[in-house]
């Protein structure tokens, strides 16, 4: 009987669930989240028993991907404050009978990415999520960095611009998160643009306030990833999230500003690619976890 494992992933809008065996995804499914109903969990239940039904094969583990920062033992989430009422500290092997590996989204997309996807075979890989915010992962050495208190990875919330006095979430001014989230984007456009698609739609039709709008943002995004080489030294930066579907339209001008600021010794340049996993990243990569940590033990 071959091996299975079930990924799911809780994100605001939906859950969504995989099946993998030891090669490939062999079902994905969705939910909704009911995202601030009081038994929201009854969504991811269902998810869990829809993929049971669907196994072929024996369940070896459950992994679970969801935003926030995981305990030190990967069992749940200690800390995401405002979203997901009744996630911190929810305790998921008591809910699904069994033992259950939990770890943030972005470090879960990071572990598809760097097991199946663009970043395979990579030892150090930085990892960038651009959507309404800005998460990431680490991988140093081949090996998911989690680091003091599990909060490594969370690189939107590094400063890029010291002089804008307003804090993120975590309380650093001018943030990555800030500069190039969707989050501030209405508040950034000065209430022109409510999401990328709308900038990138106006940037590409040569809106004068919208290039500026959209290079700013590219440029700091630049200067963020600069940061990071600088610091890490990864063989590879991967991005992935909803900014990433302008696809020709950020890469060409963050080419442009990475060509400016990134130190490149001896004329090496840091790879970027977009991430190969979209929506079921943190599903498939929260069931890769749970493989390997039960692989290694």
């Amino acid at each position: 009987m071959s091996e299975q494992y079930i990924g799911i992933d809780i994100g605001g809008t939906y859950i969504k669930g995989v099946l993998i065996d030891r090669e490939k995804a062999v079902k994905k499914i969705s939910n909704d989240t009911n995202d601030g109903a009081a038994h929201w969990q009854d969504s991811v239940a269902e998810v869990y028993q829809e993929l049971l039904k669907l196994s072929s094969g024996r369940i070896s583990g459950v992994g679970l991907s969801a935003p926030g920062i995981a305990n030190q033992l990967n069992q749940k989430i200690v800390c995401m404050p405002g979203r997901l009422q009744g996630l911190e500290e929810f305790d998921w092997s008591v809910f699904f009978k069994r033992p259950v590996q939990v770890l943030n989204d972005a470090h879960a997309a990071l572990i598809a990415e760097s097991t199946w996807g663009v970043a395979k075979d990579m030892a150090n890989v930085v990892m960038l999520t651009l959507g309404t915010g800005v998460g990431g992962g680490l991988l140093i050495n081949g090996q998911l960095h989690q680091g003091f208190l599990q909060r490594a990875g969370h690189l939107g919330h590094i400063c890029v611009d010291a002089s804008v006095d307003t804090r993120d979430i975590t309380g650093i001014s001018g943030s990555l998160e800030d500069a190039v989230g969707e989050v501030s984007l209405s508040q950034r456009s000065l209430g022109k643009f409510n999401n990328t698609r709308e900038l990138v739609t106006a940037y590409s039709s040569g809106e004068t306030w919208a290039t500026y709008v959209w290079l700013t943002t590219v440029r700091k995004l630049a200067l963020g990833i600069v940061s990071f080489t600088n610091a890490i030294s990864p063989d590879l930066v991967v991005l992935s999230g909803g900014i990433t579907r302008a696809k020709e339209k950020l890469l060409d001008p963050l080419s442009t500003f990475l060509d400016i600021y990134e130190w490149r010794v001896g004329g090496w340049a840091t790879p970027i690619k977009l991430a190969h996993f979209k929506e079921y990243a943190g599903a498939i990569g929260a069931a890769l976890f749970t493989q390997s940590k039960i692989n290694t033990t």
